[in-house]
């Protein structure tokens, strides 16, 4: 499989690539119910796509020696227009408890962090789901860490592309709070935005009462499986071990 090959396929059995009045029935049939059982914006679906071939592909061919870390096996999909007929011609996959023993040493979270971290992330985030949020904090909760984060959310709708007035208002929050130790809050950050607007002027969109659902709500859990998907894991993991010096997008 190549990009050009995933595209091709995606083309063939959805439309998306052309206006809505151009794709046949069958073809908005399948886009409706791809997008209502995974909850993916249409507009990130291909991007989707890529990572769940790709990446996947990476892992489970050049990182675990060709075996497979997931299971699907006792998922039921939702929200197609034909659950039944769905759930009994999706493939399943059985994981091998010696990749999922591998992959989890080394992307699972401990929440043993000890300095300062400070995340900003979009509510409508089309590639990096908000609910993210909500598990990364009960991995620090668990370790008895949530003082160290402060988690901030902006009413925007991209991945990696915010105002540049609050990225520079939240490195100047995390820097201060690990000079001083004076811990911000979401209200803090949000009312401390406008001093940086003015000189970047590209808005400030926080929503300092906003809450993400648990990450169960959008992505259906797999039993006794893995808690992260694999990128994010590794990303996440990553911020671990940077000690939370640093933004985390």
């Amino acid at each position: 499989m190549t990009a050009a090959g995933l595209r091709a396929r995606l083309q063939e059995c959805t439309g998306y690539a052309v206006d809505p009045g151009e794709r046949t029935e069958t073809q908005q049939r399948n886009l409706d119910d791809i997008l209502a059982v995974t909850g993916i914006p249409e507009r990130t679906l291909e991007s989707h796509l890529r990572f769940a071939t790709f990446t996947f592909r990476d892992i489970v061919t050049n990182r675990l020696g060709g075996r497979n870390p997931w299971s699907n096996r006792a998922v039921r999909y939702s929200g197609s227009h034909d659950d039944k007929a769905l759930n009994a011609g999706v493939e399943r996959f059985s994981a091998d408890p010696t990749a999922r023993r591998d992959l989890s040493w080394d992307s699972d979270l401990t929440g043993r962090v000890s300095l300062p971290v400070l995340t900003l992330h979009a509510i409508d985030d089309p590639t990096a789901f908000v609910e993210h949020e909500a598990a990364y904090r009960a991995t620090l909760r668990g370790a008895g860490r949530d003082r160290n984060l402060v988690q901030t959310f902006t009413r925007e709708h991209e991945h990696s592309s915010l105002s540049d007035s609050e990225y520079a208002n939240s490195l100047a929050a995390l820097d201060s709070w690990a000079r001083t130790g004076r811990r911000p809050s979401p209200r803090t950050l949000a009312d401390s935005c406008a001093a940086f607007d003015a000189r970047y002027g590209e808005g400030c969109f926080y929503d300092p009462g906003f809450s993400p659902s648990a990450y169960a709500s959008r992505v259906r859990p797999r039993p006794g499986g893995l808690l992260w998907p694999a990128m994010t894991a590794v990303q996440e993991r990553a911020w671990s071990r940077i000690e939370g010096v640093g933004i985390a997008p």
